[in-house]
């Protein structure tokens, strides 16, 4: 939920998406501030605090990605990279510089402020973080490596709880293959998705209700994993 000083930088070259942005996004209560280059972005984001970034790949003075990385070398709040680039190899490049989401236009103005939020929810939740946790039924300690479902134990191994607490963490988030892979196994496995393929479908097996359609262990094809903590 949005309140009048949750400030957003719009990084989009095009007049009729800054347009198109601001007015969706006023309209959902945030405060919007435009840029047209990757130059007048890094300079915004430099000389003010933002709560997220909403930026453009295919900006005519740099590409969104060193914007990106930019950016990220000194601010952690949410970056949502919006672009007509659908390509795999684009979204998991942007993900694992460190872009909280990835929507390719066109989108649909409703799921980009619905991303927004979960991205700022989760963004928040973590400066203020609490070692309890509870899910639709599902109950995690991460200080005593608890774990319960519907009030009953649950027994995981070490990496599946490194795992699960991965996921928490990063709610609402998409996380690379090789991003899971560096967090919970070390920078030596990457490349080893079938790692996490197994260790996802064991955390399926143990947590969800129908583990053949779960509703929290997302799949993002050919990318990664998502966890939702909402159903």
């Amino acid at each position: 939920m949005s309140t009048p000083s949750t400030e957003i930088l719009i990084i989009d070259d095009e007049i009729q998406m800054r347009r198109l942005l601001r007015i969706t996004l006023e309209s959902a209560g945030y405060k919007v501030t435009l840029a047209e280059n990757a130059a007048e972005g890094i300079r915004n984001a430099e000389t003010h605090r933002f709560d997220a970034v909403i930026l453009d790949l295919g900006l005519p003075d740099l590409d969104g990605i060193e914007v990106l990385k930019k950016i990220r070398t000194w601010a952690q709040y949410p970056i949502i990279i919006l672009s007509v680039r659908s390509a795999e190899q684009d979204i998991v490049s942007a993900l694992d510089a460190g872009a909280n989401d990835y929507l390719t236009k066109p989108f649909r103005s409703g799921e980009l402020v619905a991303r927004l939020r979960t991205s700022l929810r989760v963004f928040h939740s973590k400066t203020s973080s609490t070692p309890i946790v509870e899910i639709k039924g599902i109950f995690v300690d991460t200080d005593n490596h608890i774990v319960k479902k519907n009030g009953e134990p649950v027994k995981l191994t070490p990496t599946e709880f490194a795992l699960l607490v991965l996921f928490i963490r990063n709610a609402g988030k998409v996380l690379t293959h090789n991003y899971i892979l560096q967090q919970v196994w070390g920078p030596k496995f990457e490349g080893e998705s079938q790692y996490t393929r197994v260790y996802v479908a064991q955390l399926r097996k143990k947590l969800e209700d129908d583990p053949n359609n779960p509703v929290f262990f997302l799949t993002e094809a050919g990318i990664g994993y998502r966890f939702i903590d909402a159903a």
